[in-house]
């Protein structure tokens, strides 16, 4: 039998099948078993997907990431309880909002750091914390902040695997002769974003 064949035997009603998904959020929550939150949001970059775990904010991925690869890596990587469960991500959601008019130039939501380790994870912080809104470092630079002034390639390496990309700025990080460089969510949405925070 096939699905078409399915939904002409089992009609589905999606009224039905909006309240169930609204129950099976609410029992996940209330049972403690939901260990990743995710939704999809619009941006000027395009649609990204937005993952938390009780955490934080654990990955932000562009339209050019494969979705369903995202999540079962998510999966994989942290925990297969995972949900779509869009408002426990609404104040990032806003925030993002806030960013993409003007009208936010830093984040102000918990971070989850399960998917960067080691001197990739002090890479990010480093970036984090240190560059700021409408600002730019090469990436020989941040490997002085990040403390191993050598590294660059590593810390062009932690850079194209960010997992919070846009929250963590990494657009931010540019070659040395000026170049936007390599970014995850592609070299037209790194320019977007850098002439979003030009503007401002």
């Amino acid at each position: 039998m096939t699905p078409t064949d399915l939904a002409h035997h089992y009609p589905v009603d999606p009224d039905q099948l909006q309240r169930l998904h609204a129950r099976l959020e609410r029992d996940a929550a209330a049972g403690d078993l939901l260990d990743i939150a995710y939704r999809t949001v619009d941006s000027a970059v395009g649609p990204l997907l937005l993952a938390a775990t009780p955490l934080g904010l654990v990955r932000v991925a562009f339209a050019n990431e494969d979705r369903d690869g995202v999540l079962l890596a998510l999966s994989e990587r942290i925990s297969p309880r995972m949900l779509e469960a869009p408002m426990r991500l609404d104040p990032i959601a806003r925030q993002l909002d806030e960013y993409f008019a003007g009208r936010r130039h830093s984040f102000d939501v918990a971070l989850d750091w399960t998917l960067s380790q080691g001197f990739r994870r002090t890479v990010l912080e480093r970036l984090n914390t240190e560059i700021s809104y409408g600002a730019t470092a090469s990436y020989a630079a941040l490997a002085r902040l990040a403390g191993s002034p050598k590294a660059v390639r590593a810390v062009g390496t932690a850079c194209a695997t960010n997992p919070i990309p846009i929250v963590v700025p990494c657009h931010r990080v540019i070659r040395s002769d000026g170049t936007v460089g390599a970014y995850r969510g592609g070299p037209d949405a790194k320019r977007v974003l850098l002439d979003l925070e030009r503007e401002r």
